[in-house]
């Protein structure tokens, strides 16, 4: 059996890598884990892209994790350890950190005849780290394990750590974690009972002063959205440089699950579809320790090469980005991407944010994908929906992000610089819309948001209640958002600006305004039925003109919005269903209502939108037809 003999201190030169490199290719072909071809193409590409051959071997061309070490073992003349069934001390991993560990692939073991036993799972960059483990550990002699075993043993050991961690990983001021129950049920009971005894002792007061607001909010979001729907009409899609193909990061995707029977089996189908390298893709997918119903799905199923489950032990609270800071620290890629289950994400995507990011600013640290519909015709409701969706990822965002304003994320297709998330504090784990909130923390650091010419196709929610349920669940997110930056209004005004600050109150505190006061305003349709305002004696006839233009005028602007949205979409045959978004977004009042209530009584419930409901078979199949690339591709583009 070759050995090659390296001092592992002095890791990192071309020559002892290209050295190891070759005899760790014949330790694998002579264990018959791979044939001679496919191991001189895993060469090739690891030197064409600068990566590890373990990884291009394990990634691309399915070789174990444990072979590769076994090889790695024999050819560094070493001990293969497995901490999992043969348990380190974990007074050494507190000295160095449980998360440090994942991030290096470093475990400190055991003593042992003087020295510190260090289990690496990446020797070629043991020298790296080695000055650091000699200054906490003193003498150090190094000896093999694989990423999984080593991430394993570090989740058994360090449990409540890590989900302590997960659940606290953003900084406490910038997060709703400390929100009080108990203070915004009596906040609420009290603002509730003002409006209420307001209403009934100077009734016309309350209505005038309500109706004066729901007036000045509608006034000032129709004019934000008629100046971003014109930016975002002149706004084209950028073409960025191609990357190239050695240049290409590796991007981790976090794919959390939960009770995902009907559509687990279909992610990885379009998973498999996607076109960027496997040696630099990363999938995980994220289940929670008690859904048994999605770990028998996937149980059922061989995973792809790249594709690996993180489960998430139970915690305080049950939240996706609890589950998203969980994984995150398990992530080996530069680029932190999200998806949800049910997303058919474009084959080419990941290659457009690679070449995104290598040609944005520095400051850019987040990228946003366009999100569609794949059942837009399913029924009244998923068109609706659909409309909707198009008007805000292809109008209404590029306009704000002309404006120089803060962009609320979506919760899915978005892509982050580790290090930028890292800094951030992650996710806030109690926030139940932690995409929007994320936005604004984001702006608020000086960081900034681009839109990329990307879509992913969902699956449209198109039952009354589940739709209701899950924009209850968005408005709670978007009034415990609102509040947390409103803590010190100062430092909001003092970190985005005037300008930021005001898109702030716009897109925070009046959509939420026009949600809650949206049947005021409908009372004006009362005249037309011959039933006299209340207002009538108040506002003169030219006022009540006023108003009538108003409302034309806002739901023409959302017409226009639709119809460039949908024509940008390449969906102009939903045009005439614009018209009855009238008819639409009156759920939203009732989601709006919901939603408080649950701010009150339950802040941090997670309302779930259940998938793969209204989906026929041929949907199915439809979303998930994409051309599927070869088992072991062998170049390196």
């Amino acid at each position: 059996m070759a050995v090659l003999q390296i001092d592992i201190h002095k890791q990192g030169a071309p020559s002892h890598a290209g050295a190891l490199s070759s005899v760790l290719a014949q330790e694998l072909v002579l264990m018959g884990a791979i044939t001679a071809q496919n191991a001189q193409a895993a060469e090739d590409v690891a030197n064409a892209r600068a990566l590890r051959l373990a990884d291009v071997m394990t990634y691309r061309f399915g070789v174990s994790q444990y072979s590769v070490a076994t090889a790695l073992a024999a050819t560094y003349r070493t001990r293969l350890i497995d901490p999992v069934s043969e348990a380190p001390d974990k007074s050494l991993i507190e000295r160095l950190n449980a998360r440090k560990c994942i991030r290096f692939g470093l475990m400190p073991w055991r003593k042992m005849g003087g020295e510190t036993i260090i289990l690496s799972a990446r020797p070629d960059e043991f020298g790296r780290h080695a000055p650091m483990l000699r200054d906490l550990f003193g003498p150090v002699r190094m000896a093999l394990t694989t990423q999984d075993q080593l991430n394993r043993a570090i989740a058994r050991l360090f449990t409540a750590e890590l989900v302590t961690d997960a659940e606290t990983k953003t900084p406490l001021d910038e997060s709703c974690r400390n929100w009080n129950p108990v203070r915004a049920f009596w906040t609420g009971t009290a603002l509730i009972v003002a409006v209420i005894m307001t209403s009934w002792f100077a009734p016309l007061a309350a209505l005038t002063i309500l109706m004066g607001w729901a007036v000045i909010t509608l006034i000032l979001t129709t004019g934000l959205k008629a100046t971003a729907a014109f930016l975002g009409m002149r706004t084209k899609d950028q073409k960025h440089a191609q990357v190239s193909p050695a240049r290409l990061p590796v991007i981790t995707m976090l794919v959390p699950l939960y009770n995902e029977k009907a559509i687990a089996e279909h992610l990885l189908a379009r998973l498999s579809a996607l076109r960027y390298p496997r040696e630099l893709l990363d999938v995980c997918l994220v289940l929670e320790a008690d859904d048994e119903t999605t770990r028998e799905t996937l149980g059922r199923t061989t995973l792809p090469h790249g594709v690996r489950p993180v489960i998430v032990p139970k915690g305080g609270v049950k939240t996706k980005p609890r589950a998203l800071n969980y994984a995150l620290d398990f992530a080996r890629g530069s680029i932190i991407g999200v998806w949800d289950a049910e997303d058919a994400p474009a084959p080419d995507q990941l290659h457009s944010v690679a070449q995104a990011f290598a040609n944005c600013p520095q400051d850019v640290v987040c990228l946003q994908g366009k999100l569609d519909y794949y059942n837009a015709s399913a029924n009244w409701l998923t068109r609706c929906f659909t409309i909707e969706y198009a008007s805000w990822f292809r109008v209404i965002l590029p306009g704000l992000e002309r404006l120089g304003l803060a962009v609320p994320l979506g919760g899915t297709t978005l892509f982050f610089k580790r290090d930028a998330l890292d800094r951030l504090g992650g996710w806030d784990a109690h926030n139940v819309t932690e995409d929007a909130d994320l936005g604004i923390r984001l702006a608020r650091h000086g960081y900034r948001t681009a839109l990329i010419d990307t879509v992913t196709e969902e699956e449209a929610n198109g039952r009354s209640w589940p739709w209701v349920k899950q924009r209850s669940r968005w408005l709670k997110g978007y009034a415990i958002t609102y509040c947390v930056h409103m803590r010190d209004p100062l430092k909001l005004w003092r970190d985005l600006g005037a300008w930021g600050f005001f898109g702030v109150q716009l897109l925070f505190l009046g959509t939420l305004s026009q949600f809650v006061l949206a049947p005021l305003l409908w009372t004006f349709w009362l005249p037309l039925l011959g039933i006299a305002h209340p207002l009538e004696s108040v506002l003169p006839n030219w006022a009540f003109w006023g108003l009538a233009i108003l409302f034309v005028t806002s739901e023409i602007v959302g017409w226009l919005t639709a119809f460039v949205a949908l024509r940008k979409a390449r969906k102009s045959w939903l045009f005439k269903w614009a018209f009855t978004l009238t008819c639409y977004f009156p759920l939203g009042a009732m989601a709006a209502y919901k939603g408080i209530y649950e701010l009150i009584v339950k802040p941090f419930y997670w309302d779930k939108t259940a998938h793969g409901v209204l989906l026929p078979q041929s949907w199915r199949e439809s979303a998930i037809q994409q051309p599927q690339p070869p088992a072991h591709p062998t170049s390196t583009g």
